[in-house]
């Protein structure tokens, strides 16, 4: 059942080659997604179950430790996310509208 979740070895190393400073916010939030999923799915997933690929994964990423200090580090991670998404999102709508009353003629001083 977790296995799905996981990501594979080329996933994230193509994740990791390209830098967060040229990636856009929506890459870094997928990105940011796509890990914390992983990780969680390595923490649930049994050892036993895991292939060889995982389990070097899942030891070079630090998988596998505290799942409830895990969980409340991805549930950070994903309200941060959440919360730049929003603020990115606010700035992009308040510059549209300012060019917007710019090109109108509305924002003229008298």
């Amino acid at each position: 059942m977790t296995d799905n979740l996981r990501q594979s070895t080329t996933d994230k190393l193509e994740s990791n080659l390209k830098p967060d400073s040229q990636k856009s916010t929506l890459e870094q939030a997928q990105d940011s997604v796509k890990g914390t999923a992983d990780s969680v799915a390595g923490t649930l997933q049994p050892e036993g179950e895991k292939s060889l690929g995982q389990k070097a994964s899942d030891t070079v990423s630090g998988s596998g430790g505290d799942a409830g200090k895990q969980g409340e580090s991805y549930l950070k991670q994903a309200q941060d996310g959440a919360s730049n998404l929003a603020n990115q999102a606010s700035e992009t709508a308040n510059s549209g509208l300012k060019q917007a009353q710019d090109a109108l003629g509305l924002n003229q001083q008298k």
